[in-house]
């Protein structure tokens, strides 16, 4: 299984979709609807020998770092990459990618860096510089000859409904590998019925005019990892049908600071979502699964129901939900109808077949 280690839950940024937010989340009614445990310490306080324990129980672990932001443990994450043998991802903000040694990064070989299009909006969202010092780090650690897998990991806010520019602006810096996530249902008070649907109205048509460039590129004989699309694509061709796509509570699970494995990191202080502690074995951690209308829904088998913490706390109203929902109606109507083209790509030998597969439950969470 895949395993987001939260080394710390303090940060260097103070994202507009992130900080900013989780600032006025306490004030919601979710604290009325489950109970909360705040109690474990800020960094990471278990040692490496409990948690090589508990990985070795695991037939196919991978460990994933998170945070906050995981580059201020540096000196732990060395520790870990030192006395256990398994691979490692990284979810990171970038700004410190340049303080890890390069034997350390090499052992990663997965990365997914925060970046949300251009400098404009990275910068936004981000902090000013934010955007200027990811690109220098993360062009400083292929110089140094790192040559795993670096993933864009956007987050698009309704301010920035354009998603074709941005990842274009991704692709033409070099970025082989981008994801993306929507600001929505993941707070409260942030849902605004007019700003959303104009947002709506924009992010679709552009998603339609990204996947007509995609498949531009694929008819030459390019892939570009975009992962929301690669993986439905690859569960098109496989007839695949999927659990909840990010692994939440099935085959992904986070780690805590105090030792307990949580269905999600952002469920990470939410007592009914601990699905056990790090002195188990992880076959006998408790699953989680979605509910709700998802599960009547004409596309859950691609869809796998999104979020699991979206699809339990429903933050937003029912109208907010339908919205978000038709987003990813669109995005998989789009890529079935591009479905003939690649197959058709794929009979030629234009494409190998293998060209979309991925691996499940690293970060990208594939629906938006």
């Amino acid at each position: 299984m895949h395993y987001h280690l939260i080394l710390t839950e303090l940060c260097n940024s103070k994202c507009r979709y992130c900080y900013g937010k989780s600032l006025r989340e306490f004030k919601n009614k979710l604290s009325k609807k489950f109970k909360f445990d705040f109690s474990a310490p800020p960094v990471l306080s278990i040692s490496v020998t409990k948690l090589r324990n508990f990985l070795k129980k695991d037939k196919n672990p991978v460990l994933i770092f998170y945070g906050g932001e995981p580059l201020l443990e540096i000196d732990k994450i060395k520790e870990i990459i030192d006395n256990i043998n398994i691979p490692f991802r990284m979810q990171t903000n970038g700004k410190l990618l340049h303080k890890l040694p390069i034997r350390y990064l090499k052992k990663i070989e997965k990365i997914l860096v925060s970046i949300d299009g251009s400098r404009e909006i990275t910068d936004f969202n981000r902090g000013l510089g934010t955007y200027d010092t990811v690109i220098h780090n993360i062009s400083l650690i292929k110089s140094k000859g790192y040559s795993g897998e670096i993933i864009a990991r956007m987050t698009v806010s309704s301010c920035f409904p354009h998603i074709y520019e941005q990842v274009i602006s991704l692709a033409n810096l070099g970025f082989t590998s981008i994801h993306w996530q929507l600001d929505a249902g993941f707070y409260q008070f942030d849902f605004n019925k007019s700003e959303f649907q104009k947002f709506v109205r924009t992010y679709n048509p552009s998603i339609s005019k990204l996947v007509n460039f995609w498949i531009s590129k694929i008819k030459k004989g390019y892939v570009l990892r975009l992962y929301p699309f690669i993986a439905i694509v690859d569960s098109l061709l496989k007839n695949e049908k999927v659990k909840l796509r990010c692994g939440a509570g099935h085959s992904g699970y986070a780690i805590t600071t105090d030792g307990k494995i949580v269905a999600c990191p952002i469920m990470n202080h939410m007592e009914e979502f601990v699905a056990g502690n790090i002195e188990m074995n992880p076959n006998e951690l408790k699953k989680f699964e979605i509910g709700g209308g998802c599960l009547k829904c004409s596309i859950k088998d691609l869809c796998g129901g999104r979020c699991l913490y979206w699809n339990k706390t429903k933050l937003w109203p029912r109208e907010g939900n339908i919205l978000i929902c038709a987003t990813i109606h669109h995005l998989i109507t789009e890529l079935k109808k591009k479905l003939g083209i690649i197959k058709s790509l794929i009979r030629k030998g234009t494409i190998p077949l293998e060209t979309f597969s991925y691996e499940k439950y690293f970060g990208p969470e594939i629906i938006p």
